[in-house]
């Protein structure tokens, strides 16, 4: 038997375990989690000794005892959310007779291609045992020797509970065993690339089996004519600093040219970060000799997501012209507005195209632990299924079920 069909069988029985099972089988593995700290540091520090410590990717691929501890703590919220499955989304009888009962209930196998971000291993896991899914797991050769320890300690406590260890499967971290995954048709029912734009260009163009679009974040805030200074430094800073490497980093700031004036008090705190700021030709005369990391911007600049201390800066004259630049270069993904003025907060909310669009807010909020999903599987910028965040309910489909009492029809 391959590792798809023992991953098909594993879904058949996870999706027939009580509710309790499966959120306390969650309970166990993150108490091992903290228990086996040491074997998961140790392994993680053998990804980390061959990546450049000045690459940005660094932080994204470390675990720390503060960062397992958060792993932990996810999955015990995820344990503890009401069950996905067996939800009544639809219930009614037809002039016939005929009860009709729409139910929420699992993909089956979802599979998961991602780069060197072992908490994704933690995440896609708990997300699919809690929804009656099994997961298949294709990760980053950057992040192999933890993912191998993370999938090696859930396997463990998944058997001593005596539920099918092919609950979860590592693949080898091979571009092979990425176009094995997306062609198991009969096995695989979805499949979510988490990365940057050239792995979900890769998955959707080659998938033979269903997938949904994550990950890609050209993330733009606009810093209006009636933005407030102050909160506009804290969500600019937030945005960009907090963590590079994610897809919810900010990546371009537009801001309104009567406002040129506070650019370089809205900027200045990124400096002590050593942000490079790309600035257009009225942004960048603002700046001169006010910020220490400054480079004209070229059409390049716009587009971009940087995920690094990096960022560009244009300047617009009207609202209709950020939302002209967001429409252009966003991705879909998370775009702010910062304003005191609210029917431009409105209006900017109803016509920005993306799946997160906030007011006087950061990005950074884009994740679905903030949303209070517990953890997320992918952050989706399509429109068709999912959008946003995915937590359990995103990686549940339905079913109808139809009760007669012997009616056929005419």
């Amino acid at each position: 038997m391959n590792l798809f069909e023992e991953a098909k069988r594993a879904a058949a029985q996870v999706a027939l375990l009580p509710d309790e099972t499966r959120a306390d089988a969650l309970d166990a593995v993150a108490d091992a989690i903290e228990a086996q700290q040491d074997k998961l540091l140790s392994a993680n520090a053998e990804d980390l000794a061959r990546m450049d410590p000045d690459s940005p990717l660094y932080d994204r691929l470390r675990l720390t005892p503060e960062r397992l501890a958060g792993i932990a703590a996810d999955m015990r919220h995820v344990a503890a959310l009401p069950s996905p499955l067996g939800r009544i989304l639809d219930d009614r009888t037809l002039p016939n007779g005929l009860r009709l009962r729409k139910v929420s209930v699992p993909f089956g196998v979802i599979g998961v291609i991602y780069e060197a971000r072992p908490n994704v291993t933690f995440d896609v896991f708990s997300l699919c045992l809690r929804s009656g899914n099994a997961s298949v797991l294709k990760g980053g050769r950057d992040a192999d020797a933890s993912n191998r320890a993370a999938v090696a300690l859930i396997r463990g406590v998944l058997a001593e509970r005596g539920l099918p260890e092919a609950a979860v499967t590592l693949l080898p971290p091979t571009h092979e065993a990425a176009g094995e995954l997306l062609g198991a048709v009969g096995y695989v029912d979805l499949v979510i690339p988490r990365g940057g734009r050239r792995l979900i260009d890769y998955v959707r163009d080659n998938a033979r089996v269903p997938c949904i679009e994550t990950g890609a974040g050209v993330v733009n805030t606009y810093f209006d004519a009636l933005g407030d200074l102050e909160t506009g430094k804290r969500i600019v800073l937030n945005a960009k600093t907090r963590r590079v490497s994610v897809c919810n980093a900010l990546d371009c700031l537009i801001i309104h040219a009567s406002r040129l004036g506070d650019l370089p008090a809205l900027v200045e705190p990124l400096a002590a970060f050593g942000v490079t700021l790309y600035a257009d030709g009225p942004a960048l005369a603002a700046l001169r000799d006010r910020y220490p990391k400054l480079e004209p911007a070229t059409p390049e600049s716009y587009g971009t997501e940087y995920m690094d201390y990096k960022m560009a800066v244009r300047t617009v004259d009207s609202l209709e012209r950020a939302l002209e630049h967001i429409a252009r270069y966003g991705s879909g993904h998370s775009e702010s507005i910062i304003t005191v003025d609210p029917f431009t907060a409105e209006r900017f909310q109803a016509e920005v195209d993306a799946a997160c669009v906030y007011v006087n807010a950061p990005t950074s909020f884009t994740d679905g632990a903030q949303f209070g999903l517990g953890a997320e599987i992918g952050i989706s910028t399509q429109k068709l299924g999912a959008r946003g965040p995915m937590g359990l309910s995103e990686i549940t489909t339905y079913k109808w079920l139809i009760d007669g009492n012997g009616q056929t029809r005419p």
